[in-house]
């Protein structure tokens, strides 16, 4: 497992660039918003490791990625059908390891498809949090991560700063988070509906990491200088 980003002894200017020590997240888990922003902060913090070879050939990518995606979209719908079969107030406790389950088998997806396109070099924490949760809200990933013709340009950024991306994300999952719950008072039919919508939202970061590791990959050095990395 690769581990959280710490604080560098290099000289660490201010600015969305500049790396940091760990984020102080105090007042931040007060609301679901804030459990949920931290809970997708600490997970793209670990990024997992893979065993898949990488494949030479574009139609062995692409086969191999469809083979890992299926398997990963049936475990999340699982995961999340059966979490959800609790009811009432018990239901609502589930929730969030429903969400958590869910997020780690679809990080361990990307990690799995970036090792098939031989770019695990290129997985760090923007790359995870882009693909897990682009689609999301694109918008939020402006200046993270640019498409520049057939790359696409990774800027790395501080732990600051994916601190308050994991917040907005949450903001945006709270919806999610009420709907879930609201399931929960449904037996059975609300579990369903649950391990589809988690079928379809692991196809979707699917689809995210293919696009984004089918293509050369520039990684963009902290701190704001003119350095970069090509993979």
């Amino acid at each position: 497992m690769r581990t959280p980003r710490s604080a560098s002894a290099r000289p660490q200017p201010a600015g969305p660039g500049a790396r940091h020590g760990t984020p102080d997240t105090t007042g931040t888990t007060d609301t679901p918003a804030g459990q949920v922003g931290s809970a997708i902060l600490a997970l793209v913090l670990t990024v997992p490791s893979s065993a898949e070879p990488p494949q030479a050939e574009s139609a062995a990518r692409a086969a191999r990625a469809h083979t890992i995606t299926r398997h990963a979209a049936r475990k999340a719908s699982l995961i999340s059908g059966s979490l959800s079969l609790p009811v009432g107030v018990l239901g609502w406790l589930t929730v969030l390891p429903e969400l958590l389950g869910v997020w780690r088998v679809q990080a361990q997806m990307v990690a799995d498809i970036a090792a098939v396109y031989g770019k695990s070099p290129a997985l760090g924490h923007e790359q995870m949090v882009y693909c897990l949760f682009r689609h999301v809200s694109a918008q939020l990933f402006r200046d993270v991560v640019v498409r520049v013709g057939e790359r696409v340009l990774i800027r790395e950024t501080s732990l600051q700063f994916l601190q308050t991306l994991a917040q907005k994300v949450g903001v945006m999952l709270t919806k999610t988070l009420i709907r879930k719950g609201a399931a929960r008072f449904v037996p059975l039919l609300g579990a369903v509906g649950v391990g589809a919508y988690a079928y379809f939202d692991t196809l979707q970061v699917a689809k995210t990491a293919q696009d984004l590791f089918a293509r050369d990959i520039v990684i963009e050095n902290a701190l704001g200088n003119s350095n970069s990395t090509q993979i």
